[in-house]
């Protein structure tokens, strides 16, 4: 373990030196909050009592949501992964005395925690010093607040797993560009990432809430909120545990298996 985490404290202090671009995320990331919020503020206002969540927790969920958006994307900017297989580079990687597997985890959770750590920090302090009913609110108790933390940790390790099956499915296609699009566009959605999960219709919902998807941002943000509290928490930790667990074997014999034919043409 101590190269894995050797790997992950020296990606972590590298991505930790892009201060500007998390400058230009923080304000992005606000404005792009505060849009969200007054439009639900608008839906709201016809009637709160046909939403499944209350205004209070909507509004936390979006100012969490946009201050951990990069802990929780699938698609992030894992140049060197993608590089390395496109161009055999790989050949390197495979020489190393490590498990390629463990090293690219590692690497992509690093990547996605240091630049969560660069904008999370302001975002808090603006969306807690907001007037009225835009502000976040707190979570309902240290108990709660704990079991976010918890479900956070586990929806970034079942990200960055279902993030390893991407970069393996680079090993059979010619471009990244397509699977990209795809898994965008799919877990945004699906983990909460456009309208939380609890907005979907009932049929739509019940199939939804037991992908892996809703193991990742959806699972924390409504801890946080309070729309998932005491017993049904932790029966959502429970579920991510299984997902992350899955995620992982797949992914470890996927890999192990695509390494077998990889072919490196150049000298």
């Amino acid at each position: 373990m101590k190269m894995y985490i050797s790997v992950f404290r020296i990606r972590f202090i590298n991505s930790m030196q892009y201060r500007t671009v998390a400058l230009g995320a923080i304000i992005t990331r606000f404005l792009w909050g505060l849009m969200e919020i007054l439009a639900y503020s608008a839906l709201y206002r016809t009637g709160s009592a046909a939403f499944p969540m209350s205004f209070s927790q909507t509004i936390s969920y979006i100012w969490m949501q946009q201050t951990l958006i990069v802990l929780f994307s699938v698609v992030f900017s894992d140049g060197e992964i993608y590089s390395a297989i496109e161009d055999g580079s790989i050949a390197y990687e495979l020489v190393r005395p490590a498990d390629l597997y463990g090293r690219w985890f590692c690497q992509s959770a690093a990547n996605r925690l240091a630049f969560t750590i660069l904008n999370c920090l302001p975002g808090l302090i603006i969306a807690f010093l907001l007037p009225g009913p835009y502000r976040m609110s707190l979570p309902l108790n240290m108990g709660q607040f704990l079991l976010f933390l918890l479900s956070t940790v586990l929806a970034l390790c079942v990200v960055v797993a279902f993030a390893m099956l991407m970069y393996i499915s680079l090993f059979y296609i010619l471009s990244q560009r397509g699977i990209k699009i795809i898994v965008t566009a799919l877990t945004t959605f699906l983990s909460g990432g456009v309208i939380p999960l609890p907005f979907f219709p009932a049929p739509v919902l019940a199939v939804v809430q037991l992908l892996p998807f809703a193991a990742m941002q959806n699972m924390p943000l409504r801890i946080y909120s309070g729309n998932i509290v005491g017993v049904d928490a932790l029966k959502g930790i429970a579920f991510q545990l299984f997902w992350l667990a899955a995620l992982f074997l797949i992914g470890r014999l996927t890999m192990s298996r695509a390494l077998k034919k990889v072919i490196v043409q150049g000298g």
